[in-house]
């Protein structure tokens, strides 16, 4: 993963999600990047956001959460962000359970499960997936997609991606797992719960957060099924949901391929 992993000095997870193996070829480098929040970007980072070339920045995050922490780029930039206003108001459903819920491995890892199986059908994913898409197919700038931790949203987003270029499961799985490293989540698991016990003023587990700062197999999975269940495969899914016809499919491909 070493050479997906752009080294940033304030912006988490940033990866460069090209450079699969697919039917067609190869996905190209250096046009489809991922990434947690940009709102802590040093002037250096934002220096290097400037050299990608980014004609658009998807920014999964809710309104609220945008609001709480806008995003840093390059001045004068000439590219399109692309957010919704979609079901954006009030906290965070993540923030809600913590406040509410007992923070233990099952109730972290059933949450993260249940979460999944919405974030397909959920309006506001569905609006910027779509608008993701559409960049893809009509753009030759490079895609930069963040959510808060570029890891549960994005990197649903991300899987979608993979999967429609044709790469294979295996390699699908390993760049959304790659977050663990990333953000070197064993090494952080122990700060994050103290500060978290701290918030909340509950006992919290070891097990729920490594759910909550990591992500794991079985998430993705529960969001995959859910979408082969209503529309019978991942290709059924992004044609019924997202507008991803054979028309656009095709040039995505062809725009993305080496």
């Amino acid at each position: 993963m070493s050479d997906r992993l752009l080294p940033f000095e304030a912006i988490e997870n940033f990866r460069d999600f090209g450079g699969y193996a697919t039917p067609s070829g190869t996905v190209r480098r250096g046009v489809l990047y991922r990434s947690g929040q940009l709102a802590r970007a040093t002037d250096a980072d934002i220096a290097r956001l400037g050299d990608l070339g980014l004609g658009h920045v998807v920014d999964l995050r809710r309104s609220s959460e945008r609001a709480k922490q806008p995003d840093r780029l390059p001045q004068g930039w000439a590219g399109r962000m692309v957010t919704t206003d979609l079901g954006g108001e009030g906290e965070a459903p993540h923030i809600q359970f913590l406040k509410t819920q007992p923070l233990t491995e099952d109730s972290g890892r059933r949450y993260m499960g249940q979460t999944y199986e919405r974030m397909p059908f959920e309006p506001s994913h569905v609006a910027l997936f779509r608008d993701y898409f559409d960049a893809l197919a009509s753009s030759n700038k490079a895609v930069l997609v963040h959510c808060a931790a570029g890891k549960d949203r994005t990197g649903l987003l991300v899987a979608l991606t993979h999967s429609l270029m044709g790469v294979h499961d295996d390699d699908l799985m390993a760049d959304y797992l790659a977050t663990n490293a990333a953000v070197d989540l064993e090494g952080r698991a122990e700060e994050f719960g103290r500060a978290l016990q701290k918030w909340t003023g509950k006992p919290v587990s070891h097990g729920a957060v490594v759910a909550f700062l990591g992500v794991e197999p079985a998430f993705l999975h529960r969001a995959i099924k859910a979408m082969e269940h209503k529309h019978g495969s991942l290709e059924g899914y992004l044609a019924a949901v997202l507008g991803v016809d054979t028309a656009k499919r095709d040039a995505i491909i062809s725009r993305l391929s080496l």
